[in-house]
């Protein structure tokens, strides 16, 4: 996969999943990333061939949990990325998922207590040997590990994520590799993207939470009203059969930026259990009706 001149969506836990990605490609999203998910949790994972929903799963042996969910129409852009703190561990993850997904990320970024106390995160940046087995140069080893690219997001562990994003900082990582580097910090809005892109050097570009907000901000024409970009992500859901917990995190996310949950639609999405609930919030009972009629159908005759 080319790394140069991309526009990228962040991984984003609880929110990266499948129709998430799908909708912020159809935006223009050229690379989507999944959410992270660890080593340990994917190497228990069984790959299985969803013909139900024409979607390829990797679900918790012994279970029906879905780990992670991608389909064909992502295969050439979507990114697996991975939690890890263990080499030997992180190669038998990826092994897995190599031959359904496009590229394979290590985290090593996320400042959360969850990860950082695993050893995985954040926290590699303080044990660069373990990457390898002051950030440029840091960088610059991680460069000779063989990488295809590197994204660098403008802050620090303790860095909040309302304190700004350190655009210089990733101007000095950009101008000391050879390799792509894809900037990550306040991007917010379509302008913010070449924005950053002449503050950094960077040629490539990764939005976390100004898609999770309005996903159409990968858009170069005129931006699509959240509300819209919202009932959008809910089809897609439906479409995908997207864990319920998940969508419903996403669509509170996506709703405290603009309005508040204590509102009748915020309520209503508290209380839901499941994607029927859901569809009858955004008035898409007949849509959800007929994606199921389809998929009874092509299972009768399968």
């Amino acid at each position: 996969m080319e790394y140069e001149n991309k526009l990228v969506l962040a991984p984003m836990v609880r929110v990266g999943t499948l129709p998430f990605r799908l909708l912020a490609a159809d935006y223009g999203a050229d690379i989507t990333y999944a959410e992270e998910i660890i080593d340990h949790k994917i190497i228990k994972c069984e790959r299985i061939v969803n013909d139900y929903i024409k979607s390829t799963d990797f679900v918790e042996k012994g279970t029906d949990n879905v780990v992670f969910r991608t389909c064909n129409e992502e295969k050439g852009r979507v990114v697996f990325q991975m939690g890890t703190s263990d080499a030997v561990r992180a190669l038998k993850a990826a092994q897995l998922v190599c031959k359904d997904v496009a590229a394979v990320d290590i985290n090593m970024g996320c400042p959360k207590s969850f990860s950082v106390s695993g050893g995985m995160g954040a926290a590699l940046l303080t044990k660069p040997d373990l990457i390898h087995d002051d950030t440029v140069e840091l960088a610059r080893r991680i460069e000779k590990t063989g990488v295809s690219a590197l994204a660098v997001h403008g802050r620090q562990v303790a860095d909040r994520p309302r304190d700004p994003a350190k655009w210089n900082e990733i101007a000095d990582v950009v101008s000391a590799l050879t390799i792509p580097v894809i900037a990550n910090g306040d991007v917010f809005e379509y302008d913010d993207i070449q924005r950053i892109k002449v503050a950094t050097g960077a040629s490539s570009v990764m939005v976390a939470r100004g898609a999770l907000w309005n996903a159409s901000i990968f858009s170069p024409n005129v931006e699509a009203h959240w509300e819209d970009v919202k009932k959008e992500y809910v089809r897609k859901s439906i479409l995908w059969d997207n864990d319920v917990k998940s969508t419903k995190h996403t669509l509170k996310e996506m709703i405290m930026h603009y309005s508040c949950l204590e509102f009748p639609e915020g309520k209503a999405i508290i209380k839901s259990q499941n994607l029927a609930d859901l569809a009858k919030i955004y008035g898409d009972e007949e849509y959800y009706e007929s994606v199921r009629a389809y998929r009874i159908a092509l299972n009768r005759h399968a």
